[in-house]
């Protein structure tokens, strides 16, 4: 009998709640760990994406640009896929397993906790890694790391929120693919094209933004340049937590909750 080339909607979110269930019931160090390399792994995905997009434009245009800086972006969510690693914005589909009953609310909220931690660590190690790699140092990379740090910066909370809204959205769908997917092809498939089209828009994630800014924020430090935008406060403040929320909103209502109900049994509603 030949094997199923991928799962139904119905499958899927039955398979994620299983898998919820799964990640809730390892071991934390476990979780942590996996969290860590999840940071590194979104870190490795934005750094190519810098070095890809930092002189593309002027050949062809801030479109094309940002579309290729999608597709090498998407390495990392592929990375976080078919190796394995806990990622804050998809774990945002283990609402689905609360909602069933099958994990407890407040199991999910340390999950997410210690996941968040763990990506941040991550993604802060991968930027002082690459800061002391001096590749950045000359030349027009770190024009775009600078101008990326500075433009998330600056942003309104409103309009952080609601871009990260709109990137977690896509994110999750992304890995409601890929857990569809039943083999590696499909796996990488389903992470290129959703995670190529929040970059190309330009909207936010919280981890990828881990990386961004502190990664800017090292660079105007060890170049003692001088901008009152850029800073710690601004980055935890003004970015990482109205897109974080943004985040959770997109992953959890629009995928998680919208995928359960739709295939919750009706004698269950």
């Amino acid at each position: 009998m030949e094997s199923k080339l991928y799962l139904t909607p119905t499958e899927t979110i039955s398979a994620i709640i299983q898998n919820g269930k799964r990640v809730m019931t390892q071991c934390r160090r476990r979780t942590f760990l996996l969290s860590l390399l999840a940071g590194v792994y979104i870190a490795f995905g934005a750094q190519l994406s810098t070095v890809v997009m930092h002189d593309a434009a002027a050949f062809v245009g801030l479109g094309i640009s940002r579309l290729l800086g999608g597709v090498v972006f998407s390495f990392g969510l592929m990375l976080v896929v078919v190796c394995g690693a806990e990622l804050f914005t998809g774990n945002s589909l283990q609402v689905s397993s609360a909602l069933d009953g099958e994990i407890s609310w407040a199991k999910l909220a340390e999950n997410w906790l210690l996941v968040l931690l763990g990506n941040l660590l991550g993604a802060l190690f991968m930027a002082w890694l690459l800061y002391e790699s001096q590749l950045w140092q000359t030349g027009t990379v770190t024009k775009q790391v600078l101008a990326t740090a500075t433009a998330k910066c600056q942003l309104s909370f409103w309009v952080a929120f609601v871009r990260g809204i709109l990137c977690n959205w896509l994110v999750c769908l992304a890995v409601f693919m890929a857990t569809a997917a039943r083999d590696v092809t499909g796996k990488l498939l389903s992470c290129l094209v959703p995670i190529t089209a929040f970059v190309a828009s330009g909207f936010e994630h919280s981890i990828a933004n881990m990386y961004f800014i502190p990664a800017g924020l090292l660079l105007k430090d060890g170049l003692a340049i001088t901008d009152p935008t850029l800073n710690w406060n601004a980055f935890f403040v003004a970015n990482l937590l109205p897109v974080t929320l943004g985040n959770i909103v997109g992953g959890v209502l629009f995928v998680a909750c919208a995928y359960w109900y739709v295939h919750l049994p009706v004698n269950r509603r």
